[in-house]
């Protein structure tokens, strides 16, 4: 089971996002089979079973283990990851692009930013997945309290600067076999963590 998967096909989404499938998918963490689902979310096993197909027709549970029930074969679903992620891929015609609103300091043009992060992200996930490698990637986290708008004013420059710096020290246009690596830094309000 992956820690997080990004569901790129507009179809897994939309069987991802019914809210019977979504509540089997977080009881799947941990292997189960219909007949124990159905008692867990309150539905007939038959519809348990329906709805698990769906998942697994898109590759959202999977199969871990068969066990014989007497004349029956029990099947033991698992989720594929213990978290999923729509990529904006999903909805092609209508992804957010940071082109069309190239305002750096408009939250909607660091929301396609953040966007065209995850479908990037899921690509190269499900790329390196299918050739057995690993993808090379760094993010850094962090909070930050300002006194006042002018500080987060200053901060912004400063970082713009370090960045802009950085990038510039080691961007190396003519190297052959160099490969480009988008750098991506937002500051927004924190929103506070649910209890």
């Amino acid at each position: 089971m992956f820690p997080v998967a990004v569901i790129e096909d507009a179809a897994a989404a939309e069987v991802s996002l019914d809210p019977v499938r979504a509540r089997l998918l977080a009881e799947l963490a941990e292997p189960a089979s219909a007949t124990m689902l159905s008692s867990r979310v309150g539905l007939p096993r038959q519809k348990v079973n329906y709805h698990l197909r769906a998942l697994e027709k898109h590759g959202l549970v999977e199969l871990v283990e068969e066990r014989r029930k007497g004349n029956v074969t029990e099947r033991m679903m698992r989720a594929t990851a213990a978290s999923y992620v729509i990529s904006p891929t999903a909805l092609a015609a209508v992804q957010p692009d940071p082109a069309r609103s190239p305002d750096r300091l408009s939250a909607r043009w660091l929301l396609a930013v953040a966007g065209r992060l995850v479908r990037d992200v899921g690509l190269l996930i499900t790329g390196a997945a299918k050739a057995q490698q690993r993808v090379a990637t760094f993010a850094l986290d962090g909070e930050v309290r300002f006194a006042s708008a002018a500080d987060r004013a200053a901060f912004a420059e400063e970082l713009t600067t370090a960045v802009t710096t950085l990038v510039g020290k080691y961007h190396d246009e003519t190297a052959e076999k160099g490969r480009p690596h988008r750098v991506v830094v937002a500051v927004h309000p924190s929103v506070p963590e649910e209890s």
